[in-house]
């Protein structure tokens, strides 16, 4: 069942069209993350779910409940929608006790008690009720704005990149105990953030956006290893694009001759591997003329457990490849089992090449 549904959505300001036409589907309790780049529209979409902007066109309906269509809009405030910003915009004014109560209706006994089930319920020790926001890390006014959201036990829970202000350790660990929370809640949820690997780490549905519009959407993982096109196999993450030749389920490219996962057509096509999904194995440099694809380490980025090298394909593949600039490849190797700079290697694949959908006339 759909909690939150949008209809052919639409939002302009002036001549610039921020969001065009954009349909999607949230199932109940559920967590969707929207992510595109700077200007996609990701964060005008959530401010019309929010109720901070009306929709030019389109409907936003909740739980059945048409929030808004067109003809009218229900404000923000009656919409039993959480919102949490980027910063958490805590009232500095306030200690943690008066930010989580900020809006509690009840007597001071059902107040304190509603608080202190939110400070559990975020995992943030009692005793520290009575600090003022500047006396919390990063991550507990993190917290803190999230029992404030959760306080009026909303329906559908705005996330409006949350953990962008935090250290990567402090980010993970907090992104993870939130997404926990959140689904033992049941609380609908959607995280607009320009990190693609938080998105895929925190969602249970991807909704890629660019240039106003919805490009794909679907489970985190359908999206990674099948995106619809080339921008947003780039825009989630490593990408090794190819032009190949199909037949019958299998794609003939730079690194022979592998299986595709469109088995429906035949002909010229551009398909895409995940550096991981390549593995490398040491030969001896007299070996360079042995059957299958080789090529040379030309370089490594370490990065601790893992590390992205790249390698240039020997004569005979690149040749396949059809062009200088596609004549070296990204692979994601464990640090400990990567090949060093200068070694040559046999190139092999894992898992079925994908290919991205033709182009339309």
């Amino acid at each position: 069942m759909s909690a939150l549904e949008l209809r052919a959505v639409c939002k302009s300001y002036g001549a610039v069209a921020a969001v065009q036409n954009v349909d999607l589907r949230v199932e109940t309790g559920s967590r969707t993350a929207i992510v595109g780049a700077s200007g996609s529209g990701k964060t005008t979409l959530l401010r019309v779910i929010a109720g901070f902007e009306a929709p030019d066109a389109g409907s936003v309906i909740l739980n059945g409940k048409v929030l808004a269509d067109g003809s009218h809009t229900i404000p923000a405030h009656k919409r039993a929608i959480g919102f949490v910003p980027q910063d958490g915009a805590l009232f500095p004014h306030l200690t943690v006790a008066a930010n989580i109560g900020f809006g509690l209706a009840g007597n001071s006994s059902t107040r304190a008690q509603r608080i202190a089930e939110l400070m559990d319920m975020v995992a943030l020790g009692r005793e520290m009720l009575g600090r003022w926001p500047h006396e919390l890390s990063g991550g507990q006014q993190q917290r803190v704005a999230l029992a404030r959201a959760l306080a009026q036990r909303p329906q559908l829970m705005l996330l409006d990149e949350p953990f962008s202000a935090l250290d990567t350790g402090l980010r993970a660990a907090t992104r993870k105990a939130v997404a926990q929370l959140l689904s033992a809640a049941g609380i609908t949820t959607i995280l607009v953030t320009h990190d693609q690997a938080e998105a895929l780490s925190f969602a249970d549905q991807l909704a890629v956006m660019r240039n106003g519009r919805l490009v794909q959407a679907g489970t985190s993982m359908d999206i990674y290893l099948r995106p619809v096109d080339e921008a947003t196999a780039v825009f989630l993450g490593d990408a090794v694009v190819l032009p190949a030749q199909l037949e019958n389920g299998w794609a003939d490219c730079a690194l022979g001759r592998i299986p595709a996962d469109d088995d429906g057509r035949n002909g010229a096509a551009q398909i895409m591997l995940r550096p991981e999904q390549l593995q490398l194995s040491a030969i001896a440099p007299s070996g360079a003329d042995a059957k299958g694809c080789t090529g040379t380490i030309t370089d490594m980025d370490f990065g601790g457990s893992a590390c992205m090298l790249t390698v240039r394909l020997n004569a005979s593949a690149a040749s396949a490849v059809g062009s200088d600039a596609s004549r070296s490849l990204l692979v994601r190797s464990s640090s400990i089992q990567a090949p060093p700079v200068g070694a040559t290697v046999r190139i092999t694949v894992t898992g079925r090449a994908h290919v991205f959908n033709a182009p339309t006339p």
